[in-house]
């Protein structure tokens, strides 16, 4: 066991006193949330230049009620608190029907947008108020990035209180009587109630926010990852290269090949385990001065730890078991990617899983012992309270296959870390395993 520590100690010192641990320390972060935080610093900079659109206007009945209302918006509601233009200011170009050229007409508008001379064009159908089958019903919006453009969920608000407004009109109602028919009631998002373990009163309940329920689960399973990339994956390279350039002969001359393998497992485990440690506690810190400690999932932080643990030992046996049975960085390379994508396959699971976390994909996903500890991490951060025996089971369930992974890494590695010479197939890797 000494021997095993003293290659843990060698190899731990050799990856935190590098500057290139020092620079992965402070550039870790900005990989991770680097582009959430862009995104939440930029969503509200909207483009705010003019928008000049047409408008065809089959029907004849919403000119002026246009008009007005752009006018309404550009004079109102361009400016927030701050005194700063933050909304665009719209401005309608009503294009006389030809029904003749109908095709040719928006050709033409076409070209316009194109040319920059127009934002977009509308097209509103003859019989919009009263609509049938016919394509003379509908409201067509036409734009360069019609999917996804603001002033097209404007005007959809916008065009539909008209028609709401007209079709009240034709049935004789005052409009008076009917104001609140237009008043629109939004359904807020709550947490739980729960109760104060101290006092026993009530605690009423939190508002849900985005933050909450996709920003803290991402972020865990996504420090998870980056702990597996920074750690454990490349144990595959560093048993490769000390193959290759003889330091495993010189080596194991004084420990074993358990002994070495344990030891740049154990070793790979306390980096992550700093690193991890480091961010954990710094973000726990700078939420508690922003005052959201409220989001953070204090019960889960254990589990995380737990989870590593496991982790670390489980892909660092078969990353240090593949590396020793590859001769150079070809078969490194070609041997990389594959023994990658179980461990990228999570990320791909993330968003359905944090939209649905009891879900019958989610709990048979996360009992996989192989994505246990990424999935059901994942699963437990979420606002939505997991059944205790289901973290239970998933985690012994990971310690067995943890150990299944340490004993044919063990055998793998001992059979082949001086075999040089021989690429590495598959039906070779099993009988060394199960024959030694």
């Amino acid at each position: 066991m000494n021997k095993v520590l003293v290659v843990a100690k060698r190899e731990y010192r050799a990856a935190v006193r590098t500057k290139g641990f020092l620079v992965a320390l402070l550039m870790l972060p900005l990989m991770m949330g680097g582009g959430l935080l862009v995104f939440s610093l930029l969503k509200d900079k909207v483009d705010i230049n003019d928008k000049r659109i047409a408008v065809l206007d089959r029907s004849g009945l919403f000119a002026e009620y246009l008009r007005g209302t752009a006018e309404y918006r550009n004079k109102n509601e361009l400016i927030n608190e701050k005194g700063e233009k933050y909304l665009p200011a719209i401005f309608f170009e009503f294009i006389s029907q030809d029904s003749s050229e109908i095709n040719r007409q928006k050709l033409i508008l076409s070209d316009r947008i194109r040319k920059k001379e127009l934002h977009a064009f509308i097209e509103i159908g003859s019989n919009v108020i009263h609509p049938g089958d016919d394509r003379n019903s509908g409201i067509v919006y036409y734009a360069e990035n019609a999917a996804i453009d603001n002033i097209r969920g404007w005007f959809n608000n916008v065009i539909n209180n008209k028609i709401r407004e007209i079709r009240i009109l034709e049935l004789g109602v005052d409009q008076e009587k009917v104001r609140d028919l237009f008043y629109w009631i939004n359904v807020e998002g709550m947490g739980l109630l729960t109760v104060d373990t101290k006092t026993g009163s009530v605690i009423d309940a939190r508002k849900s926010n985005e933050m909450q329920t996709i920003f803290v689960p991402y972020i865990l399973l996504l420090l998870m990852f980056m702990m597996l990339m920074m750690s454990a994956v490349p144990l595959l390279t560093t048993v490769m290269e000390e193959k290759s350039e003889r330091i495993a002969e010189v080596l194991l001359g004084s420990v074993t090949p358990w002994q070495f393998m344990a030891g740049k497992i154990i070793g790979s485990l306390g980096v992550s385990l700093t690193t991890s440690a480091i961010y954990i506690a710094g973000a726990l810190v700078t939420l508690n001065r922003m005052d959201l400690s409220e989001i953070v999932p204090y019960h889960v932080i254990p589990w995380f730890f737990i989870y590593m643990f496991l982790n670390i030992i489980m892909v660092g046996s078969i990353m240090a078991a593949l590396g020793a049975t590859c001769n150079d960085s070809k078969d490194a390379q070609a041997m990389q990617f594959p023994a990658m994508l179980p461990i990228i396959i999570p990320l791909f699971l993330m968003m359905p899983i944090i939209l649905n976390p009891m879900g019958k994909m989610a709990i048979g996903f996360s009992l996989f012992p192989l994505w246990t500890p990424m999935l059901m991490l994942l699963r437990q951060s979420t606002s939505v309270t997991i059944p205790l025996w289901q973290p239970v089971v998933g985690l012994i369930g990971v310690a067995l296959f943890t150990i299944l992974c340490v004993w044919a890494g063990a055998r793998l590695f001992r059979a082949t870390i001086i075999l040089q010479g021989k690429r590495p197939k598959f039906g070779t890797l099993i009988r060394y395993i199960t024959r030694g």
